[in-house]
This record gives structure tokens, sequence and C-alpha cells, in this order.
């Protein structure tokens, strides 16, 4: 590693844990925080200021054209379906199916099934306000939990969304990594499966139940009651209409991924499917399915439903640009070079090619905040290694990058401030609770691949 290289470590450790002291120490809000951050960090390493500037409008802006429409499509969906009651009767008949004590076993395993087809982020906005109103009745009724009610409810959910998105085809990080180590799909979905369950007890229900009596969550108090609240003047919505009304776009993007298994390329149907399958186009036609069967279908007329999903959205701008600003802090690491040095540097320690694969997507996430960068670096640099050892089960090699893509979630992580903001965590909590869960999914995954290595 050359002297520059090691200069350009220094000066993003430094900016990250600057704007880590920034926060948590001095209080500073996150968003001027995260853009001071990425500004400088891209001056400091050498870039031109217009290539900086350049930076950091890819990144801000590509990261609210992905996740910051999903959270604002989520949020009117959400607004729809708590004022209709339809989210406070899921949650009750949740709660009803094994008592409050079993709340993180039932809500990860809901996490683990809606997320299937699910981007984590999708998986996220459309859980929740059943979150939020579990979180409402546990805290009321607790039924012998002990813990944060809002951790013990959400905590399970964020566990199941990370580990299908990590470990599951048809997702896009165990696609990429599919393709660029020529493994079997099928082979690859069936491990994944296997492996995903006893990460998802572990990381789930069981490190919820020990870390919620020891971290706190406060989610905002206007969005708390905005999402479970419900207005008596109408009928709530049958539950089985909640629940198709919920799974619409979850079917939706779930038809997308059959297509493009099943379907040849060019295939009209398949372009359709690719379409209205895409995460932003499903939520949106799931905000307009819901504003007849949470608005126009149980009496509210049309000045009633436009007020409800114009409200909606003040209370997440904040949100929204924070995550908007992590965005561009993660692309000003990514174009200054700083993973590809690491990358090149990690391929220099002798080590065995599940093991090496799974520390080169750890180290690209822990510098870059992507799991799509990570997995995307890890399998390309990896690639060779399958065609030179016969031996090596490329599926193993690929799921031990997905699990190495998710390890200790931080600030340059959108996905981080997304969690923090909804959930209303400082960073002392969110780094106990969040990116402690992330990792234990990480090197839980490492261990089951490398066992499962000495077996197949």
């Amino acid at each position: 590693m050359s002297q520059q290289d090691i200069v350009l470590l220094v000066i993003a450790t430094a900016v990250i844990l600057a704007v880590v002291v920034a926060i948590a120490r001095f209080r500073l809000h996150p968003f001027p925080a995260l853009v001071i951050g990425a500004l400088v960090l891209g001056l400091w390493a050498g870039a031109p200021a217009d290539q900086v500037l350049a930076s950091f409008t890819k990144g801000f802006g590509n990261t609210l054209a992905d996740v910051g429409m999903l959270l604002a499509l989520g949020a009117m969906f959400g607004e729809m379906l708590a004022s209709s009651g339809g989210a406070e009767r899921v949650s009750a008949s949740l709660l009803k199916l094994g008592g409050p004590r079993m709340v993180p076993w039932t809500m990860c395993a809901v996490a683990m099934i809606l997320g299937l087809p699910l981007f984590f982020e999708a998986g996220v906005v459309l859980m929740m306000p059943i979150i939020l109103n579990v979180g409402a009745q546990l805290a009321k009724n607790p039924g012998g939990l002990k813990g944060n009610p809002y951790l013990l409810a959400g905590l399970p959910v964020f566990a199941g969304l990370s580990i299908v998105h990590a470990l599951v085809p048809p997702h896009p990080g165990p696609m990429v990594a599919i393709s660029a180590l020529g493994a079997d799909l099928g082979t690859t979905l069936a491990l994944g499966l296997v492996m995903s369950i006893p990460i998802a007890i572990v990381a789930g229900p069981l490190f919820t139940l020990w870390i919620a009596p020891k971290a706190s969550a406060a989610p905002p108090v206007d969005l708390v009651s905005r999402l479970t609240r419900k207005d008596d003047q109408y009928c709530a919505p049958s539950l089985a209409v909640t629940i198709f009304t919920i799974l619409f776009p979850i079917l939706l993007m779930l038809a997308k991924a059959a297509g493009d298994l099943l379907l040849p390329a060019g295939h009209p149907m398949r372009m359709l499917l690719a379409f209205i399958g895409h995460p932003i186009v499903a939520l949106l036609l799931a905000v307009i399915l819901s504003m007849f069967t949470f608005g126009f279908f149980i009496g509210k007329d049309t000045r009633v439903v436009g007020k409800l999903v114009g409200d909606a959205l003040p209370p997440i701008c904040a949100i929204m640009l924070i995550i908007g600003a992590g965005g561009a802090l993660k692309q000003m690491l990514i174009d200054v070079r700083l993973g590809a040095v690491i990358a090149n540097a990690s391929q220099l320690v002798m080590l065995s090619p599940i093991l090496l694969g799974w520390f080169i997507a750890v180290i690209m996430r822990l510098a870059t905040g992507s799991a799509t960068v990570a997995i995307v670096t890890a399998s390309g640099l990896m690639a060779a290694t399958v065609t030179a050892d016969p031996t090596l089960n490329p599926s193993l090699l690929a799921l031990s990058i997905g699990a190495g893509s998710l390890f200790f979630s931080h600030i340059n992580d959108a996905g981080f401030w997304l969690v923090k903001e909804y959930m209303g965590m400082n960073l002392p909590n969110m780094f106990k609770t969040w990116s402690v869960l992330e990792t234990i999914i990480a090197v839980m995954g490492l261990a089951l691949a490398l066992g499962l290595s000495w077996v197949i």
C-alpha cells in the first residue's frame, strides 16, 4: 500500500469520526454534519472543487431518487393505512397470533415473508405503520416482555428484511454475486434460505430480547400519532381488504422477479412486469389502490383523501434530507477511490476464498456504506478464484459476500439514517442496536458458509 493510499485512509477515518462526534457529542443536526463531512472529505482528499460538487450532487440526487421516492410513497401509503384503522387491525391480529410475548418472533417471521420480493427500504416504509402500532400496544400491555416496546417490535423486522435482502435471490445483491461468480441460482436460493433461518432466530428475536432493555427508542411523536391513530368517523376496512392492499406492491415485485426468472429477455410481458414491479412504480400503484380501499370505499371524499396524502409528507422531509446527505457522503468515499484502495490491499491477505470474499465485502461496506458496492467489488475481485479453484462452491462464496456486505452499518449508510430517524434513536443507541444487529448477520453468515463448505 502506497503512502498516498495510507493518507487517504487517514483522511476518511478522521472525517467519519468527526461527523460522529459532531452529532453525538455536540448535538449538531445530522443533515449539516453529513453535508459538511462529505464536502470536506472530497476537498481534503485532493479532488478538484467541481468534481467534489459533482460527486455530492450525484450521491445526494441518486439516493433521493431511490430511497427518497420510496420514503415519500411509503409515508402516503402508511397515512392511508393508519387513518383507516387498517394498521391497528393488522397489529391486533399479529398480537393475537401468540400474544405479546411472541411479538419479536411474529414480527421477524412476517418481515422475512413480506421481504422476499422487497428492497430493504421498501420493506421498512411498508412495515413502519405496523411496527409503530404494535409498539404502541406493547407499551400499554407488555405481556411480560421487558424493554423498549418499539425496539421489541421493530428490530426483528429490520433483521428479517436485512437477512433476505443479502442472502436470498432474486434480491439484487445475491443476483449480482451469482452472475459474477457463475453460481447456480437454485443452489444459492436453497442455501440462502437454509442459512437465513438460524441467522434470523439469533439476530432477530434473541438479540432483540437481550438488547431491548438496554437501549431506548422514541419515534417522533407526530409520526407515531399519525401512524397509530384511527378516524372513528369511518368504518375500518376488513382484515382481508387490508392485507390485500398491503400485499399488493409485494405481489407486483414478486411478479417482476418471476418474470425475470421465467421469461426470455425482451419478452413484452417481462418488460411490463419489470415496469410495474419496480419498487417505485409498485408503491405508487399501491398508494393509488389505498386511496380507494382505505379512502373512497369507506366513505371518505376526495378532499379528505387528498389532505391525508398531502399531510403525510411534512413529517418525513427531515428524514429524506438526512438520507440524501448520507448518500452524498457514501458517493464521495467511492469517488475518491477509497474503496479501490482497500479492495486492492485486501487481496494481499492470504485467506481461504470464502473468508477473503467476506473480508473484502466487509471493508468495502465499512468504507463506502453501500452493500451493493461491497457485493459488486468483492464478487468481481473473487471471480477469477472460482475458475482457478474447482473445489470452491461459488454459491457459498456468493452468500459469504452477501453476508459481509451488511457488516456494521454506520453513518455512511442511507439505511442507517432511515432506521435512526424512523425509530427516533441517538447514535449510541443506533450503534448498539442496528449496527450490532447487522454485524451479527454478517458474522453468522460467514460462519454458516464456512461450515457448509466443509459439508458440501
